[in-house]
């Protein structure tokens, strides 16, 4: 799987020929990251929660990509009328060839821009064949992470916003991470967007440091291989 940042919780998964883009909010910082929705193939648009920093670009994606596949909650859903939706809820899944994402509970609120309730916030697992990474959404802590490596097996890699104030700071997710996940690689992202979720570059790789975690803290346009 590639895995390319485009700015706080939007990313361009692609894996055997299928193209998943999350939580779209690439137009915001869109001179840095170079990226052009209409010269991209998208196949699915997955959907963690409601807030405008996660959505504020999805009608564009519906309009150059009428046939993409919604992946989120029935109330998310709802609220777009799209005609391509899995509507899944916690403990759901979505099946894409031999790819299985299955909604998790995140901690954090949802709702639309204009207000309209977005249903419950939530994370994704992505379970391939020998590997799974979690996709946490905008969350804090929480117990119910521990499950996870319990129910789905090893985190080979997780998501995890970093950015405090809204979510989980650096040391925060750096527990998370190492003592409820079990997880030895980790991906930042919903940092230095704004002046609340701006960090310390050196210190967030500190704490992973100090939890034997590898901390990827990604410039936007960056592209991983996982």
């Amino acid at each position: 799987m590639k895995i390319k940042f485009l700015g706080q919780n939007c990313f361009l998964f692609q894996y055997n020929g299928v193209t998943i883009l999350s939580d779209p909010f690439y137009n915001y910082q869109k001179s840095l990251s170079q990226f052009d929705i209409r010269a991209q193939k998208i196949d699915y648009l997955l959907i963690t929660h409601a807030h405008g920093d996660h959505i504020a670009d999805v009608e564009e994606v519906l309009k150059a990509h009428p046939e993409v596949q919604m992946i989120a909650q029935p109330e998310i859903c709802g609220y777009y009328k799209h005609p391509n939706c899995i509507d899944i809820n916690f403990g759901g899944s979505a099946k894409i060839d031999d790819l299985k994402i299955t909604m998790v509970p995140a901690s954090h609120t949802s709702s639309f821009p204009d207000g309209t309730y977005g249903g419950e916030p939530c994370g994704y697992i992505f379970r391939f064949i020998d590997k799974n990474l979690y996709f946490s959404g905008d969350t804090g802590v929480t117990t119910e992470m521990a499950l996870l490596p319990q129910l789905y097996g090893q985190i080979d890699l997780a998501i995890l916003p970093i950015g405090g104030h809204y979510t989980m700071c650096p040391r925060k997710a750096s527990f998370a991470a190492a003592d409820l996940l079990n997880t030895t690689k980790v991906i930042g992202c919903h940092f230095d967007t704004f002046p609340p979720i701006s960090i310390d570059h050196e210190q967030a790789k500190l704490f992973f440091e100090d939890k034997n975690v590898e901390l990827f803290l990604p410039n936007l346009g960056e592209e991983f291989e996982f």
